[in-house]
């Protein structure tokens, strides 16, 4: 994980550029560069993944054309290889040395072409104009911004624009910005073509793309890990990656010291699968201690993703003080595209649909940025096999119908793609699904809540709620959460378009609390 940042124009205050890009330093620790275009600065902190050496650091540089990018471009060789045959020389094995030519031979179309999670910023010495893109689902951050002159300016998070920026938007996945106008070049969630695969065809090609989606994140220069919750998602990237590497893989799973629910599944999927397997503890101290540091690393008010942080945060930050991996594979992504326990309420299946839609395009905002910022905070990068490109455009084809939850069971098309195979035990793989802030302890999250309450009277909360007319708080937890990221974040709430919670138009959904114990369907997953 890098961090990068485009100043687009003539800086107007050096100070609070160098504060604000120094602010994401822990993305990249290993290494800093920024350079003068001529027409504005680019910036890079480097985490050393391809290519460990000097000559991987960025920017790069092609005559007077440069790039800055967090990012990791699958199947890269091959790209530059095809360059290479154009008469392109190589410096690095970087995968991010083909940028620039490839934006000479392709301009913005490159874009298309690439299987990446990335963000970029392009800076072309023949226009003298910036260009900048995101990956289709967003999986690695961009934000922008306006100085007081009016001049555009891009960073990895939102906490290095806060000293330059008056407003501060998240940059939309699957676009590029040139020319003052964002364009664009991919709508991941949007069907172009419905796939007439039937059920067992579709979980055939479910196993097969998933398969390849973890075999291509296993490629690093650095040491890899993986995040363990012992649920459906971590466990299935796990199986798949231990059958693909010679020696054990190193899996990290994190509970609360007293009840954490998913620490036994963990266990039972690293003894089956044969691997170093790590237990994390947190205390309820740990966790309230820890509340403002991670709403502040985050850029968040949103529950869920505060919830399902404070785990994942203390686990990474356990690997990085304890071991030298670098990369870890995390299970987000299959819920938006599979669905959750509340789009077993889905009345229809054009509804199922569209509601995978809008999730999957609001994705950057929750799930991926609580993966993003919990995982780099802690000077690691996340690779995210269900977010394979290949994949999400796959089973987003799908009948949304084949999808519904007509087995009893979530996610059945996942879990029967690999049945059989002895992936996973199949109390593992026909386990019921609990989610990961519940899963850690139920009683994390009630540690929360009652910390919550214990700051507001009735009178205090209904005072302080109604100060905020965008993506108003709604329970003491929620306000908690409001106030503390107006701390870092004073008049930005806008970042993050709403809270992440079930669809309340649909019967057996409009309820309170995001987290799917409130849910009448929630059976037994928490034993």
């Amino acid at each position: 994980m890098c961090s990068i940042i485009g100043y687009c124009g003539p800086v107007i205050d050096p100070k609070a550029f160098t504060e604000g890009f120094a602010a994401t330093v822990s993305r990249g620790p290993d290494d800093t560069k920024i350079i003068d275009t001529g027409r504005g600065l680019l910036g890079f902190h480097r985490l050393a993944i391809m290519d460990l050496t000097s000559g991987g650091m960025q920017p790069f540089t092609l005559g007077d054309d440069a790039v800055v990018c967090n990012g990791e471009l699958y199947g890269f060789a091959k790209e530059r290889d095809s360059l290479e045959r154009k008469g392109y020389r190589f410096t690095s094995d970087s995968d991010c040395e083909i940028l620039l030519p490839m934006y000479r031979e392709y301009g913005t179309n490159m874009f298309h072409r690439l299987d990446a999670e990335f963000a970029c910023i392009i800076y072309d010495g023949k226009t003298q104009e910036f260009i900048a893109a995101r990956d289709p689902i967003g999986i690695r951050p961009l934000y922008y911004g306006y100085d007081k002159a009016g001049t555009i300016i891009f960073a990895s998070e939102p906490k290095n624009l806060t000293g330059m920026c008056e407003h501060i938007l998240p940059f939309p996945p699957g676009c590029y910005w040139k020319g003052g106008e964002f364009h664009r070049y991919e709508d991941i969630a949007a069907v172009r073509h419905v796939s007439g695969d039937d059920l067992e065809t579709a979980c055939g090609k479910i196993r097969e793309k998933l398969i390849a989606g973890v075999e291509k994140r296993l490629v690093a220069d650095a040491k890899v890990g993986f995040l363990l919750s012992g649920g459906l998602d971590s466990s299935l990237v796990c199986a798949i990656a231990a059958r693909r590497s010679t020696a054990p893989i190193r899996t990290f799973a994190i509970g609360m010291s007293k009840d954490a629910i998913d620490l036994k599944y963990a266990k039972q999927v690293a003894d089956y699968i044969g691997a170093d397997h790590t237990e994390v503890f947190m205390t309820p101290e740990d966790v309230i201690s820890a509340l403002p540091d991670v709403i502040h690393l985050l850029g968040t008010f949103d529950i869920t993703t505060i919830r399902a942080s404070m785990g994942m945060y203390l686990v990474c930050k356990a690997i990085h003080e304890q071991t030298d991996i670098r990369v870890l594979l995390t299970g987000e992504i299959s819920d938006e595209i599979f669905g959750y326990k509340y789009t077993d309420f889905a009345p229809s299946a054009q509804a199922f649909q569209e509601e995978a839609q809008k999730r999957v395009r609001e994705l950057h905002m929750y799930d991926v940025l609580r993966a993003d910022r919990c995982i780099s905070v802690n000077s690691l990068e996340a690779r995210v096999p269900f977010g394979d490109l290949d994949f999400v455009r796959y089973v987003m084809s799908l009948d949304p119908e084949m999808k519904r939850n007509h087995y009893n069971m979530g996610k059945y098309l996942l879990r029967h793609a690999f049945e059989g195979l002895n992936y996973l035990p199949d109390s593992i793989l026909w386990r019921q699904k609990a989610a990961f802030s519940d899963a850690v302890g139920h009683s994390m999250v009630d540690y929360l809540k009652e910390y919550a309450e214990s700051q507001y009277t009735d009178e205090e909360f209904e005072e302080k709620r109604v100060k905020y007319t965008h993506a108003q708080p709604f329970t003491k937890e929620s306000l908690l959460y409001r106030e503390i990221f107006e701390q870092y974040y004073p008049g930005q709430a806008e970042m993050i378009v709403d809270f992440w919670m079930p669809n309340k138009s649909w019967e057996g959904c409009n309820v309170n609390d995001p987290s799917a114990r409130v849910l009448s369907n929630y059976g037994a997953s928490g034993e």
